[in-house]
């Protein structure tokens, strides 16, 4: 697998999720998506935390617990289309997040400690959208961005944002249109 597409979009009618598709009809029509409204993820909690750790420990990643940390670590090019709730990522994403980072599947530390990736991960685009101000990147963005750089070593990172959507006077179709001409464009330099 080149590129995975993690959807973490939620309403139906996403302003996100058509962005994201913008981005990938123009980067990569063969991708494979993981749909997380989809998914049974859930927060840990301690048993799984256990299992998981017990699992890891064995190197015993054939559990399907593991499937989407091996999904993460075949993919080169992570596509995350996700909104701004509540000042930050939606939920489903931080609970994938929890199930791909797994020390030994997708990173492991060497001798000074310091993390380093097991997976082909080679480019991550974070495709945003907000109804008002994004008060502050680094909840979202910032996260994923020092999370795929530090932990997957991940440096060709890009971030696309359309905010202020759902704002009074909001001229909703000339920030959409904004937002998937940057998507092309971004998808054709990537590509």
């Amino acid at each position: 697998m080149k590129t995975l597409f993690v959807n973490a979009c939620i309403r139906k009618d996403s302003r996100t999720l058509k962005i994201a598709r913008e981005f990938l009809k123009h980067f990569d029509k063969d991708y494979e998506e993981l749909d997380l409204q989809k998914e049974d993820l859930r927060p840990l909690n301690e048993a799984d935390l256990e299992r998981r750790s017990e699992l890891a420990m064995k190197g015993d990643f054939s559990d399907p617990y593991f499937r989407y940390a091996r999904q993460f670590r075949e993919a080169e090019n992570i596509i995350i289309a996700g909104p701004y709730y509540d000042l930050s990522l939606p939920a489903k994403l931080k609970d994938w997040i929890e199930t791909i980072n797994i020390v030994g599947l997708t990173f492991h530390y060497v001798d000074d400690d310091e993390p380093r990736t097991l997976s082909n991960g080679k480019k991550l685009v974070y495709i945003m959208t907000s109804g008002g101000t994004v008060v502050d990147h680094a909840y979202g963005w910032g996260y994923l961005k020092t999370m795929f750089e530090v932990f997957y070593e991940i440096k060709d990172a890009h971030y696309l944002c359309a905010e202020k959507l759902d704002l009074q006077g909001a001229d909703v179709d000339k920030i959409l249109e904004k937002a998937f001409k940057e998507a092309k464009e971004l998808a054709e330099e990537l590509r």
